[in-house]
This record gives structure tokens, C-alpha cells and sequence, in this order.
């Protein structure tokens, strides 16, 4: 049975996109919730354009988790099926139809909080950072209800959890937060790393604040999931650049794509931040393990990304880990904060500052300009001496 939906809905007209050739789209952010039971719901970003629409489905149940699928119509629809989606068996709990017009679909899970003690780590690039305590699965964590932190004006929406199980009380007074905005139009946030970002994409902000560390100079890290496609995993690139006027000193953009277009990405800088107003002082290196191979087995289930794509699946899966043994730290002011876009379609592609560009051009034009000089000064002299009438 499929249950009714809406609890809000947000209308507004989006820029054009590269891949789909959009020229508007109609971004939507909507609460999908059982109505046997309103504290499991779903957030469902619809982005529809003349000739297609993309569909970002966001859940806490189980994991946090995000579906992402491309359709080739304007026409496509989210299907809930409530009973079977909370089930042991969720397997076609949860479609987008028509079925034929899919495009491309592949999801994200985030499994595990990791936390390490770097305290007599002296080497950076070591794996892992220090010593382990237990992981955090975030399958046991308890999550707010989605619609209580919905915002129309900034068409976001935010999941806040601590474990259902703290013996030590480490999140007492902290939380564990996923913050995802859509966005109508092609811009970037006022706070680094300001990604650009599109009408295609939506943006996931990753907050741990407040939360007792277990050891006196403690980093943490984060699990990621995903689906690969057939039998590799989706491919991780690194972009460089001269310039660092979004993100001060980081030139280095990464992002995780998973095959041939039409496709998905997800795109990050490799920096996060100790502090809420993210500059140059509070950066943190962000450090990103290669993707390996994983028994669906081995991670906590997603409801929706079982109930979406079935059993049988190929997962990959790498890990995050914020901060250094030196320098800026969660132990700072015991916050973290980390960002990264998801999209479908080519990447959006930083161009160079109008700072760069200008002292480029001063840098270049300045040797142009002395030879410029240096040649008129050469002839105008020559033509002088050459009117001299020596004097018998």
C-alpha cells in the first residue's frame, strides 16, 4: 500500500544545468512520512526539468543513507511502500517509476564514526592514525524527526543523532549531524570550502559538536558505502589548482565518480574544520583511504538502498579521517565539521578567480611591456644618432 505523502512542499525555479541541457528546473524538498507511525520518514529532493528529473532520496532508517537517480522524463514519481520498506525484507519497498526511464541510480551509506587516539602518532600519513576505541555504528543511532528541522527559506533539512546505547555518556551534551540543502540556482555558501554547487546537486554538511572524546588528542573518521558498478568501484580523482580564494590554502578539489555518463559523482575538498566559522586557522586535513571491495553482509543494512536495488549487490567502501596529530583538532572547541556535494552529470568545474587571473596578467604582461619599452627605446635612440652630422 503506498501511503499518502506531504507535509511540505517548495516550488522555485532553478538555473540551467551542463548534462541534462535543462534550462529550469523545479526544485522540490518534501517529507514522506508512515502515517502509522510519523517518526520514520524519508526526505525527497526532486529536481524536474523539461526533459528530465533528479530524485535524492535522504533517510535515517538504519544508517544514514541517500539514494541518487536520473530519469530521462519530467514525469518520474518516488513510490513508498511503507509496510514492506520497514520490513526484515524491505526489497521493493521503494521505487521510482516509470522503471524504464532510470537513467542512472546509486546511493551512499554512512556506516561508522571511527575515533582514534593520535596522542603518540607522530607520522601523518599513518593507517590508522592511532590507537582505536570502538566505532560508533550508525545504525544505532537515534535521529531527531526530519520534519522538525525542515527549512523552506534555505530548502534544507538537517538529521541530528547520538547512540541509542552511551554507557560513557560521550554524547550527553553532543550530537552527530547531517545537514542537506538543495539549492535553486548555482552559487556557493558564504562558510569554506565553499563548493560550487548547482541545481543539479545538493549539498551534505557533516557536524559532530560537543561530543566527549575518549582520549586527550582524538581524531575521528567516517565510513562511506556504496554501490559499485558491476565489478569494480567507482573511481576517486584528484583535481589541482593555483588558486585557494574559496578554500584558503587548499588547492585540491576530490571527487568519487561512479562510471561513464550519465552518471553520479560525489565531489569534496580534503579539508574540514575545528571550528563554526571555518578559515584558514581552524583547517584540518582531510584524509581519504582508497576504495576496497565489502561484503553487504559485513555494513549495517539501508532500508532504502536494499528496498530500492534488492540483495544482491557489489558494495565498495572508504573511510574519511579528519584532522592530524598536530595542528587544529576536534579537542580545540569539540567541534568538527566537514562538507561535501552529491550530483548527477558532469562535475562543476572551479574557474579561476578574477584575483588570479589579474595577477596573471601583471605577471605576464609586465616582461611584455619592458620588451615593448626596451624596442622603441632602441629605435627611437637609433634614429637619433643616425641625424648626426659629424663636423669636418
Amino acid at each position: 500500500m503506498r501511503s499518502p505523502v506531504l507535509l511540505l512542499s517548495l516550488l522555485l525555479t532553478a538555473a540551467p544545468f551542463g548534462l541534462l541541457g535543462e534550462e529550469t528546473r523545479q526544485v522540490s524538498l518534501k517529507v514522506i512520512s508512515d502515517w502509522l507511525d510519523p517518526s520514520q520518514s524519508l526526505l525527497h529532493i526532486q529536481a524536474v526539468g523539461a526533459t528530465s528529473t533528479l530524485h535524492y532520496v535522504w533517510s535515517s532508517l538504519g544508517p544514514p543513507a541517500v539514494l541518487l537517480v536520473a530519469t530521462n522524463t519530467p514525469n518520474s514519481t518516488l513510490s513508498v511502500n511503507w509496510s514492506l520498506l520497514i520490513s526484515s525484507e524491505p526489497d521493493g519497498g521503494l521505487m521510482v517509476l516509470p522503471k524504464e526511464s532510470i537513467q542512472f541510480s546509486s546511493a551512499l551509506v554512512f556506516t561508522r564514526l571511527f575515533e582514534f587516539d593520535s596522542t603518540n602518532t607522530s607520522d601523518a600519513a599513518a593507517k590508522p592514525p592511532g590507537k582505536s576505541y570502538p566505532p560508533y555504528s550508525l545504525a544505532d543511532f537515534s535521529w531527531n524527526n526530519i520534519t522538525d528541522s525542515l527549512d523552506p527559506a534555505t530548502l534544507s533539512a538537517t538529521f541530528r543523532g547520538h547512540p541509542i546505547h552511551d554507557p560513557t555518556g560521550a554524547f550527553a551534551s553532543g550530537s552527530l549531524a547531517f545537514r542537506v540543502q538543495a539549492f535553486s540556482r548555482s552559487g556557493r555558501p558564504a562558510q569554506p570550502p565553499r563548493l560550487l554547487h548547482t541545481a543539479d546537486t545538493c549539498q551534505l554538511e557533516v557536524d559532530l559538536v560537543g561530543a566527549s572524546p575518549r582520549g586527550n588528542h582524538s581524531l575521528f573518521g567516517l565510513e562511506v558505502a556504496t554501490l559499485g558498478h558491476g565489478p569494480d568501484c567507482p573511481s576517486v580523482q584528484e583535481q589541482h589548482s593555483i588558486d585557494d580564494e574559496y578554500a584558503p590554502a587548499v588547492f585540491q578539489l576530490d571527487q568519487l565518480l561512479w562510471g561513464s555518463l550519465p552518471s553520479g559523482f560525489m565531489q569534496w575538498r580534503p579539508v574540514a574544520f575545528s571550528q563554526k566559522q571555518g578559515g584558514r586557522e581552524s583547517a584540518m586535513p582531510c584524509q581519504a583511504s582508497p576504495l576496497y571491495p565489502t561484503l553487504a553482509y559485513l555494513l549495517p543494512q539501508s532500508p532504502i538502498v536494499r528496498g530500492f536495488f534488492g540483495s544482491q549487490n557489489n558494495f565498495c567502501a572508504f573511510n574519511l579521517t579528519f584532522g592530524a596529530s598536530a595542528g587544529p583538532g576536534y579537542w580545540d572547541k569539540h567541534y568538527l565539521s566537514w562538507s561535501m556535494l552529491l550530483g548527477v552529470g558532469t562535475p562543476p568545474v572551479d574557474a579561476l578567480s578574477s584575483l588570479v587571473l589579474g595577477i596573471m596578467a601583471v605577471a605576464l604582461g609586465a616582461p611584455a611591456l619592458m620588451l615593448l619599452a626596451g624596442g622603441v627605446f632602441l629605435l627611437l635612440g637609433h634614429k637619433r644618432y643616425s641625424e648626426y652630422q659629424p663636423i669636418n
